[in-house]
């Protein structure tokens, strides 16, 4: 058990590495493709090079793992054609709603973020330790739907909105944002349940 616990990151690294190849042939859209897994990549080369200094739980590493894998996925199908129907059918969505599944799980984000706070000591007061993750994952929200915005407008003008993902809805942006921040509620929420258990046992 305690081998499986310390491959586990490399077994995660494994799989992204296959999805990304497999997401590289024939994706819907090249550019689309271009546009969305370059920002995956960031994500995972920065955790893989700061994976000696500091590493996060396995539970982190399956939190970020569920947006790696939605985004990889996303990117080969452009987000409003990914094959979401069963989801779609199953609460009468007319659009395709993975995108948002997709934002509410970027939220999962904050656990990640609060554990390296609570860990390194780098935040004594409670109360600020759980309302950073909120201003976080808002921020980066905001800054990223704005760097969608200019991406689409100025590099691809024709496909910009498979880029946004906004399926035509001029609510898009704040509903994603909305999104971000359920997501980040119930990751903080599951947060503090595993602390209070993980103290409960101790």
């Amino acid at each position: 058990m305690k081998k499986i616990r310390e491959i586990f990151p490399y077994f995660l690294l494994l799989i992204y590495i296959w999805l990304l190849i497999r997401s590289g042939i024939n994706p819907v859209d090249r550019g689309v493709w271009y546009a969305e897994e370059w920002t995956v990549l960031a994500v995972v080369l920065v955790l893989v090079f700061t994976f000696k200094k500091f590493r996060f739980s396995n539970f982190s590493y399956f939190m970020m793992f569920a947006w790696i894998v939605i985004h990889t996925i996303g990117g080969h199908y452009t987000f409003e054609n990914v094959p979401f129907d069963w989801f779609n059918d199953l609460f009468g969505f007319e659009r395709n709603m993975y995108d948002r599944v997709g934002h509410f799980i970027i939220g999962f984000y904050a656990f990640p973020i609060i554990e390296l706070l609570d860990r390194k000591k780098m935040v004594n007061n409670k109360v600020v330790l759980y309302l950073f993750w909120f201003l976080s994952i808002v921020s980066l929200a905001g800054l990223y739907e704005i760097f969608e915005w200019r991406y689409a407008v100025y590099f691809d003008p024709a496909t910009w909105d498979a880029v946004l993902w906004s399926q035509w809805d001029v609510w898009d942006a704040q509903k994603d944002m909305l999104m971000d921040t359920c997501g980040a509620i119930f990751a903080i929420i599951l947060y503090w349940i595993n602390k209070k258990l993980n103290h409960n046992l101790s």
